[in-house]
């Protein structure tokens, strides 16, 4: 499958690439011998309906999935080259570098500031003069600093769930990734909140390589740039956006794009 993906590579690096990796969960086969590559600050939009795999591939890239008993794997998932389950990878740092958005606002019981900072405070000691600029550069990378400068120190489980998904994003980027994965970010958001975040990612993927899934083809079609198409754990389809929605080469893409199931 890779060859009839390298019309679409161009001069970025690889940051991510799958090697014919498939996982299961026990008997169950969630991922298929999966080819792909992920050019360094890229966006690429995974598609699919409920239960396709898409979650297990994000969940597999930062080894959330170590946390579940009788899973496995074959092939290789690399990041800048480097098996993430190499035993010698550091799964913390590992963690650190690709950095997960769920698609329930993640807010702590604190305040808007500290949780931003929280992540920041467990990498180590950082002055109050230096965790304030990371609090705010985060917070406006996110396009929410200009909403709550004034009440940083308020309960930001009171925020709107839109700008709760914000924060959520802030505090990933307070902890400087490289990766940002983004499971459904905006199922749960209204269309406004839904839009904001959408064109955030434009933004953001100037400075990050972001793997956004979404079982939306809708928003996979706003978002423009790469998209992948997953059905039952097989990695159907992988162009551009554009062509994708225009001229599909597998049935199964035209009839998931067409509403015919998902």
């Amino acid at each position: 499958m890779e060859s009839e993906h390298k019309h679409y590579e161009s001069a970025n690096p690889i940051k991510v690439k799958a090697v014919v990796f498939s996982f299961s969960y026990g008997s169950k086969v969630a991922l298929k011998s999966i080819d792909l590559s992920i050019e360094s600050h890229s966006l690429l939009t995974i598609m699919g309906p409920t239960a396709s795999g898409k979650t297990t591939f994000l969940r597999a890239l930062n080894r959330l999935n170590d946390r579940v008993e009788g899973t496995s794997h074959q092939g290789r998932l690399l990041l800048d080259g480097t098996d993430v389950y190499s035993p010698t990878v550091n799964v913390a740092e590992l963690r650190r570098k690709v950095g997960m958005v769920f698609a329930l606002p993640q807010s702590l019981p604190m305040s808007i500031y500290d949780n931003v900072a929280y992540g920041p405070r467990k990498k180590g000691a950082i002055s109050k003069a230096r965790l304030d600029e990371t609090v705010e550069k985060a917070l406006t990378a996110a396009a929410l600093f200009d909403e709550v400068k004034d009440r940083l120190g308020s309960n930001a489980q009171k925020l709107s769930g839109g700008q709760q998904q914000r924060l959520s994003l802030a505090r990933v980027l307070a902890v400087e990734p490289e990766v940002i994965l983004l499971d459904e970010p905006t199922s749960g958001l209204d269309p406004l909140s839904t839009l904001r975040i959408e064109e955030l990612l434009q933004i953001l993927k100037n400075d990050y390589t972001i793997i956004l899934v979404t079982h939306n083809p809708a928003q996979a079609s706003r978002v423009q740039g790469q998209i992948g198409f997953l059905y039952m754990g097989e990695l159907v389809e992988l162009g551009m956006a554009t062509e994708m929605f225009t001229r599909p080469k597998d049935k199964r893409t035209e009839d998931y794009i067409t509403g015919k199931y998902g």
